[in-house]
């Protein structure tokens, strides 16, 4: 990964982006691929949608959603002390003694999940994994009326921000998922910049995904696109106490994840395997039953149908304060994905048809 794509993707997970307030990280956004695009805008919903016109009529959507999973102060006790409510879905279990960052009014507050030491517990509670409710937040604040002076009901809050490397090019987040699409998709602009397509690109980094896949239902609405390519992580099957019977063989390290099953067009699948081919980008393939819990899912059944993909990046340990990629697969799944775009005109036939 070159240094203004490393750049790129340090700035998208750093910047703070729970769902519904994402415009730290699309102001990032915004500014890389403003070089790249005929056009940039921000529909009301705030998604930000970059347009690179092609030759052609056909339009093709790439979707990267930048909302990350947090929180948000609920209630602030006599003793200045915060408690929280979830914004997407987080394991409790991982928070005791986690730092984190409250989002204040007079800038960035750091704080502390705080728990009754193990010392203090009964023998039956050290058994028992917190529930949300019973941690709080812990800013140093002597009182309320401190606290107040500093953070609000209604702050946002974020894990500790900072990538870190662990050996090569694999490195931990906060919030890979899913700056890793959102990445991927503006990174794709750059690579195609000095090149002519024949489709009609609009990558877009969309919002809310993590409370309901919001913001991609309403871009795709407002595009209208005859193709698309969602971008997210995926469950890895290369750790300690996982079941490959299950979730298949998933590893990081061994590129891009191509997804197949109801939720993906044939022929979308098809070409994002003839694309790898093309580049010699070694993939991983996973099966998706039904639905899938993406973009793709709800962009699919978007007015009369859209024909789309999915593409993930191997994450180990989603939803949690230390996700685990490779940027090598990283990196891949840009190149993979603007070969696809160099593959499609508007002669390409979506509609499913032949054998099983």
């Amino acid at each position: 990964m070159d240094k203004d794509l490393k750049k790129f993707f340090t700035d998208l997970v750093d910047a703070p982006s729970p769902s519904g307030y994402e415009q730290p990280a699309q102001d990032v956004y915004r500014a890389f691929v403003k070089p790249y695009a005929d056009e940039v805008k921000t529909d009301v919903h705030g998604n930000v949608i970059a347009l690179r016109k092609g030759k052609g009529k056909l339009r093709m959507m790439i979707s990267g959603h930048v909302d990350e999973i947090g929180f948000m102060v609920n209630y602030i006790d006599n003793d200045g002390f915060l408690y929280v409510k979830p914004v997407g879905g987080i394991d409790p279990g991982l928070l005791p003694g986690l730092r984190v960052n409250v989002y204040g009014h007079k800038g960035v507050v750091r704080g502390v999940f705080g728990k009754k030491a193990i010392h203090m517990m009964a023998p039956d509670e050290r058994e028992r994994v917190a529930k949300l409710h019973d941690l709080w937040i812990d800013i140093g604040a002597p009182n309320k009326k401190e606290a107040e002076k500093r953070v609000a009901i209604g702050n946002v809050v974020t894990f500790s921000p900072g990538m870190e490397k662990l050996y090569k090019d694999v490195v931990m987040t906060k919030a890979t998922d899913n700056k890793v699409g959102v990445f991927v998709a503006g990174t794709v602009l750059k690579h195609l910049a000095n090149e002519d397509i024949q489709a009609n690109l609009y990558s877009v980094s969309s919002v809310q995904e993590e409370i309901g896949i919001r913001g991609a239902r309403t871009s795709a609405y407002g595009i209208d696109p005859h193709v698309a390519i969602a971008i997210d992580v995926t469950f890895t099957s290369d750790h300690p106490g996982t079941d490959k019977k299950r979730y298949g063989d998933i590893a990081i390290g061994k590129g891009p994840v191509v997804a197949v099953g109801p939720n993906i067009n044939p022929k979308v699948f098809e070409l994002v395997k003839e694309a790898a081919t093309n580049t010699k980008i070694e993939y991983q393939i996973q099966v998706e039953s039904g639905a899938t819990g993406t973009d793709a899912n709800v962009i699919q059944v978007n007015k009369s149908g859209v024909a789309t993909g999915l593409v993930s990046i191997p994450n180990r340990y989603m939803h949690s304060p230390n996700e685990v990629i490779s940027l090598k697969d990283l990196d891949d799944t840009a190149l993979l994905i603007a070969e696809f775009v160099r593959l499609i005109d508007d002669n390409t036939d979506f509609i499913p048809k032949g054998k099983i």
